[in-house]
């Protein structure tokens, strides 16, 4: 046995055994190409904590800048942290384990105590409980936005949720790390619109992503009954905000036991999406084509009878645009095949397999599977 293989044993065995094992199963069991996609995981975090880093300092900037003002900071000598003025009462008290931890490291200025804050904690600054806030100072940090903060707010507990991800070293085998990217250039451009291009531009993110060792499942298979009859109305795809999918690059819909013919590539995902009226005409203001589709969508739905709220969008691919897919005939599957029995994960239950099971709402598997007639084993999404 050689030095290396000696080393990537003793590795592989200092690994738990529950954090390797879906590395082990997305390589056929071989323990070499299984520690290659654990190293894999490793760069393309390091990589998006780079571009998070770089948000942080211009997210919390902006926002100290504008609640520096507001609170006459410069004028009364008090930083606003610890302004006993209403709406910043939480940060009083956050601020006073900063400054306590800062102090005895002989570091408390007032910067690093804005530094040190967790993004967390600024994140937190724009939930419900400051809507007054926001409407008398906090909407000046975010100019490039539509000025809602509930928009700006689940941009940024989505990226808080994706940083802490990475930030704990979790499993990111199942994160979409092109679709992160752009919302954390999203939520720079909500600060300001060329810091959002800057941070796209610059990120090596999607470099590092696309040499991933191991091809990875790169089709989500949708068996939600109506999935496939709002593909051919709208060609899109709508779920739950907040639902978290691997990176995928086409969807695949199965119906009465079959996976349909069509093969939609994905041409965008957005998350969070208003689903009424008035968010529809919104997007439809900003003359920006992909907000235009998502508004017909939108409005769609509504004409159909669908709830307010807010909503997860793929935007796909029509039969005949570059990227689609069609198979020769609509594919059969068995319950087992899409996971087995058990219960359905996402919005809705499982539907009923041929086998008698229930099926899960979305599954992973590969397209070139799909288009050779051996797609016998998605996987259930997580």
């Amino acid at each position: 046995m050689s030095s290396v293989e000696a080393d990537t044993d003793a590795v592989l065995n200092l690994i738990p055994a529950p954090r390797l094992a879906p590395y082990l199963a997305l390589t056929g069991g071989d323990p070499g190409r299984a520690l290659s996609l654990y190293e894999w995981g490793a760069r393309v975090s390091a990589a998006a904590f780079e571009d998070v880093a770089h948000l942080e300092v211009l997210f919390r900037g902006s926002m100290d800048a504008a609640l520096r003002s507001h609170f006459r900071e410069a004028e009364r000598g008090i930083p606003w942290f610890l302004s006993p003025a209403a709406g910043v009462e939480y940060a009083v008290e956050a601020s006073g384990y900063v400054r306590e931890r800062l102090r005895q490291e002989g570091r408390e200025t007032r910067d690093q105590i804005v530094a040190a804050m967790s993004f967390g904690f600024w994140s937190g600054m724009l939930g419900p409980g400051y809507e007054e806030l926001w409407r008398s100072c906090l909407h000046r940090a975010f100019p490039g936005s539509s000025g809602r903060r509930s928009e700006v707010a689940a941009t940024a507990e989505g990226v808080r949720r994706f940083r802490n991800r990475i930030a704990h070293h979790d499993s990111v085998l199942n994160v979409d790390f092109p679709f992160e990217v752009r919302r954390i250039a999203t939520l720079a451009g909500f600060v300001d619109p060329a810091a959002g291009r800057w941070l796209e531009r610059r990120s090596r993110t999607a470099d590092v992503y696309a040499r991933r060792p191991v091809t990875l499942d790169d089709t989500l298979v949708v068996s939600d009954p109506g999935a496939s009859a709002l593909y051919e109305r709208g060609r899109a795809h709508v779920t739950r905000a907040g639902r978290a999918f691997a990176g995928v690059e086409h969807l695949a819909f199965r119906v009465d036991g079959e996976i349909a013919p069509e093969l939609p590539r994905v041409l965008l995902r957005r998350d969070h999406v208003e689903w009424t009226e008035r968010g529809a005409i919104r997007l439809r203001r900003t003359r920006d084509p992909w907000d235009r589709r998502i508004a017909e969508v939108v409005e769609a739905s509504l004409g159909d009878g669908g709830d307010g709220g807010r909503r997860q969008v793929f935007l796909l691919t029509a039969p005949g645009e570059p990227g689609h897919r069609r198979l020769a005939a609509a594919l059969p599957v068995s319950g087992a095949d899409l996971g087995g029995p058990g219960e359905g994960h996402g919005d809705a239950p499982g539907t009923e397999g041929r086998g008698g099971g229930s099926v899960p709402e979305y599954a992973y598997t590969r397209l070139h599977a799909l288009e050779t007639g051996t797609a016998t084993d998605p996987r259930p999404a997580d």
